[in-house]
């Protein structure tokens, strides 16, 4: 039986690696487990293991709970015109970003969507001094709304409402890094800052 769930996205920590078993759907890095998916973190506690696996061995080590990410399949999301979604950038060039869309609202995607966010459509002032490379890099997580539909499959977003923007970023140090204002994040560890279009934090 499953025990604590609740829906991650990809590069999210989900714990020490010194207290969870890593299983399918992650990875480990520095100590830390972190989702390598989109889908349902699912903690699996020591108690949940069979009999007959744990009756003939005998440890002074406890059992760690194991802890993996499950792909849902229930539902089946796609965006329209006005929707809100939560997308990863996987490509850049001077004039837009490519996203893979992973959710729609809080319903994770069957299979990734292609957006693209256009330099123009970042921010809603001062755009002709808007620069890519200090508003996204790849791998940031980033929420965004749908404005039009491009090709097949295919749509344009942009961020330039104040809550959205970044909301997951790592750091070139590969640390999680925290917003410290709407255009800068910091890496909590090195201290070092890099420039992002960060979303408005409720």
């Amino acid at each position: 039986m499953s025990g604590e769930s609740v829906i991650v996205t990809p590069g999210r920590r989900l714990g020490l690696a010194e207290e969870y078993e890593a299983g399918s759907g992650t990875y480990v890095r520095n100590g830390l487990i972190y989702a390598s998916i989109l889908g349902t973190k699912i903690i699996q506690p020591t108690a949940d293991a069979t009999a007959e696996e744990t009756s003939d061995k005998t440890s002074d080590t406890p059992a760690k709970p194991l802890v993996f990410v499950e792909r849902k399949n229930a539902k089946f999301a796609i965006p329209a015109i006005g929707s809100e979604v939560l997308c990863k950038v996987v490509r850049m060039n001077p004039r837009a970003a490519s996203v893979a869309i992973m959710m729609v609202g809080s319903v994770p995607c069957q299979e990734d969507f292609l957006g693209t966010v256009r330099v123009q459509d970042i921010r809603a002032t001062e755009k002709d001094s808007v620069q890519m490379i200090n508003s996204f890099r790849p791998g940031d997580i980033v929420r965004a709304e749908v404005i039009s539909l491009g090709d097949q499959r295919s749509y344009y977003l942009a961020t330039t409402k104040n809550e959205h923007g970044v909301v997951f970023a790592q750091s070139t140090a590969g640390n999680t890094m925290i917003p410290i204002s709407w255009e800068e994040m910091q890496d909590p560890k090195t201290r070092d800052i890099e420039k992002r279009k960060c979303a408005k934090v409720f």
